[in-house]
């Protein structure tokens, strides 16, 4: 996992690097191993999560989705997780819970994080999605991409 939560926030720097907001994703296959798609942030409106999760859903069939796990620096917000949910990715991987995302960005116009644990939308779902997080062995490594990032103002 914590590796995979590496390679995450590895793909995060880039979203940074790029001007985008420091999140990172990636799908891994049922064999815990082969990454299968990367993505970073785009905007507000398409997180990395989201667009990982509406790729998968048009290049594997469901079935497949429901024995991959997808890995992310931040806990998804309602839109990521509820994306995740129905493109049946069954596994969820995250670094950083939302709230310490919250904890890091303040008031901040560009990331009004809603207080709504991505454990509390699978629940109310039909399907149990696995979720492991958030991870203190990478927790602090992704939160400095994070400080440095909206303690500084930058915009995107």
């Amino acid at each position: 996992m914590q590796r995979h939560l590496r390679a995450a926030n590895a793909i995060a720097q880039r979203a940074l690097d790029a001007g985008h907001h420091p999140f990172g994703a990636l799908l891994v296959a049922p064999d815990f191993e082969t990454v299968l798609i990367e993505q970073g942030n785009v905007d507000s409106v398409n997180h990395a999560e989201a667009v990982l999760a509406r790729d998968a859903a048009q290049k594997y069939a469901a079935a497949y989705l429901w024995g991959c796990t997808l890995y992310t620096t931040v806990e998804p917000c309602c839109m990521c997780a509820g994306t995740q949910y129905w493109a049946h990715i069954g596994g969820l991987v995250y670094g950083m819970e939302e709230r310490r995302l919250l904890q890091l960005t303040g008031n901040h116009a560009e990331n009004p994080t809603m207080d709504l644990p991505c454990r509390e939308v699978f629940a109310h779902g039909q399907k149990s999605i696995r979720v492991w997080g958030p991870i203190a062995e990478v927790e602090d490594e992704i939160a400095a991409l994070h400080i440095a990032f909206w303690k500084r103002g930058q915009q995107p």
